[in-house]
Formats: C-alpha cells, sequence, structure tokens
C-alpha cells in the first residue's frame, strides 16, 4: 500500500470512527433520558465503549495525522433533510442509520490495516443492530407519548352513516383543532367500526393527530389506532396492555381522585375526569362539577406531569369554570358535533385552551 493511500484509508478510518461514536452516543442518551431504560442504555454504552477499545488498537498519531477536516469535500455536500428533525424519533432512526453504515466502513477498511480489530468491530455492529431495533421499537410509544403531552382539544365521534361523511368528519375535526379524535359508537357491527377504525388512523397518521377507539383493545390494535379508551366498567388497563403492548395509548376514565390515582399506577397513559357537567350525549346520576378537577389538578400537574381531561357537558358557555379549576385540557362531544360549523367550533374551543 502506497503512502497516499494509507493516508486515504486512515483518514476514512477516523471518520466513520467518530460518526460510529456519535451515533452511538446519540442512541444511548434517548435510551437514558428520554426512555429511563438502564438495561439499554447499558447495552449501546457497552457497544460504544468495545467499539472505542478496538479502535484504538489503530495508532492514534497516524488517524490524526490523516484528518484533514478543511480539506474534507464532504463537508461542503448536505441534503436538506439532514438538517430537519420533527421528532426524537427522527434523531433516533438517523443516528441508527449513520453507525450502522460506518461500522461497516471501519469492518471493511479496517481489514487492510488490522484484522482483529475489523472482527472486533463486525461483532459490535451485529450488537448495534439488536440495540438499535430494540431502540427504534420504543419510538412508537415515545411519539404517541409526546403528542399526548401537547394535547389540549379531545374531540369523540361517532362512524357516521358512510364512509365519505365519516372521512369529512374526521379530517374537519383535525383541520378544527382537534389534538385526539375518539371512535365511540356502540350502535355500528363490529366491519363497519373496523372499517371507521382504519380510516380514522389513517387520516390522523397524515395530519399528524392521535386516533383512540372507544372500549374495544381488539378493533384499535387490528386497525393500527393510536390506542384505547375504557371506562371503570369496561375492560381492565392491564388486560388492555395485554393485547395492545406497549406502544400504544390506553386512557381510563375516572370519577374521583382515588380512581385518578389508581389509573396512574395501572399504567393509564391518559384519564378523563367527569363528567363534569350535565352533556348531551350520555345522562348520569352524579356529576363531579369543577371541585374534582381541582383536586386533579393540583395532583397531576406536579413535576411529573400526568395528562387529564376534563369530559362531560363542555361547552364554549361553561369553558371558563374548567379553565379556572386548572384544566387546560378538555374532552367534547356536543360541543362540536352539534355546532353548525363544528370546525369553527372546535378551533373556538382551542384558542381559548391555548391561551
Amino acid at each position: 500500500m502506497t503512502d497516499e493511500s494509507l493516508r486515504a484509508t486512515y483518514r476514512i478510518l477516523d471518520a466513520s470512527a467518530n460518526r460510529a461514536l456519535e451515533g452511538l452516543r446519540t442512541m444511548e442518551e434517548f435510551a437514558r433520558f428520554g426512555l429511563n431504560d438502564g438495561d439499554l442504555s447499558g447495552q449501546l454504552k457497552s457497544i460504544r465503549h468495545a467499539v472505542t477499545a478496538a479502535i484504538e488498537r489503530l495508532p492514534r498519531e497516524l488517524r490524526l495525522s490523516a484528518r484533514d477536516t478543511p480539506g474534507d469535500v464532504g463537508t461542503l455536500i448536505g441534503e436538506a433533510s439532514e438538517y430537519h428533525r420533527a421528532t426524537a424519533s427522527d434523531v433516533v432512526a438517523a443516528a441508527a442509520s449513520r453507525t450502522a453504515q460506518s461500522l461497516r466502513v471501519i469492518e471493511e477498511y479496517g481489514k487492510m490495516i488490522d484484522p482483529v480489530m475489523a472482527t472486533e468491530i463486525e461483532r459490535n455492529r451485529y450488537r448495534c443492530y439488536t440495540a438499535a431495533s430494540q431502540l427504534e421499537l420504543r419510538m412508537p410509544a415515545q411519539r404517541r407519548r409526546e403528542r399526548l403531552m401537547t394535547s389540549l382539544l379531545y374531540v369523540l365521534t361517532d362512524a357516521g352513516p358512510d364512509e365519505p361523511t365519516f372521512q369529512a368528519t374526521v379530517t374537519e375535526l383535525y383541520q378544527g383543532g382537534a389534538d385526539v379524535v375518539q371512535l365511540r359508537d356502540h350502535k355500528v357491527d363490529d366491519r363497519t367500526l373496523i372499517a371507521r377504525a382504519m380510516q380514522g388512523t389513517q387520516i390522523a397518521a397524515q395530519v399528524g393527530g392521535l386516533f383512540i377507539v372507544n372500549d374495544r383493545a381488539d378493533i384499535a390494535l387490528a386497525a393500527g389506532a393510536d390506542g384505547v379508551h375504557v371506562g371503570q366498567d369496561e375492560l381492565p388497563v392491564s388486560v388492555a396492555r395485554r393485547i395492545l403492548g406497549p406502544n400504544r395509548l390506553i386512557g381510563l376514565s375516572t370519577h374521583s381522585i382515588q380512581q385518578a390515582r389508581e389509573a396512574r399506577s395501572s399504567g393509564a397513559d391518559y384519564i378523563g375526569c367527569g363528567p363534569v357537567f350535565s352533556g348531551r350525549t350520555k345522562s348520569f346520576d352524579d356529576y363531579v362539577g369543577t371541585d374534582l378537577l381541582r383536586e386533579v389538578s393540583k395532583w397531576s400537574l406536579g413535576a411529573d406531569r400526568y395528562p387529564a381531561f376534563a369530559i362531560g357537558g363542555i361547552e364554549a358557555s361553561n369553558l371558563d369554570q374548567v379553565i379556572e379549576a386548572g384544566f387546560r385540557r378538555i374532552a367534547v362531544t356536543g360541543a362540536v358535533r352539534d355546532a353548525a360549523d363544528p370546525a369553527a367550533a372546535a378551533r373556538e374551543l382551542k384558542q381559548r385552551l391555548a391561551r
């Protein structure tokens, strides 16, 4: 190998080593601080240390002397997509791809310099595939929870008379500012329910919203929806979680502070609190009023915030009472469904919640 070829090889190895270690650290940090997953962050840290040890078999002086960042033509080449990351999921996916590619480059060019190092890199490349896939599989849940934490307006809707009407309704709700749309309809058959759930899930994915199915964890899973919402007399959260797995959301209706606390300990991702007022959709023997909202607000808005939506008879005329009780998240049906302009009604509610 000529001196020029050797220097080029070391430049490649040095640049790829930096990229691989940066990518590993990026994934490790999210596993540690984003997911609080000690096992997964430990795996990635172990791989990072092993890769570092393998690369240190190369004389550092030769690596550094071959480094020429100002003269690297690659620094002037970039795609627009490289400078945009919408979510943590995008960051992790990019880091996983960059790391895998860089490790393969080190392995191949390393065979020319140090076969032992190349073999060690190969072993850790496979370890990285496993750890990165575990991390990325956790990201759908993370995306949903990130979106949930920023959600203010949750709207319930039925299946509608036909698919075009349902599609128009759900699209209009999201356009009007709904963050979460729930399909709740106990009158239609399962085939209609699954068809509407799949349709709503697709629309939500296109606009970046969340789509939830009421009561039916099986339908939610089959449709690929973001989750299910259950009541106190319906499927227990633990059973819904066994059906849906860890990556989807589970909401639970609560009617007391004790139920709210139990919901969180059971693994529910969010709660509905109510019924606050007498509504147009369902009748109840008792209404919790704003007293429960104040109690839940003090409990749920601590350092570790827990999403809680006020529900039951909430509309523009009484929204101020809900806000004064400490709630900026609401779930509504009639206030939007029965409005002359549902999108405008949703927009007004959302604007007032966001103030």
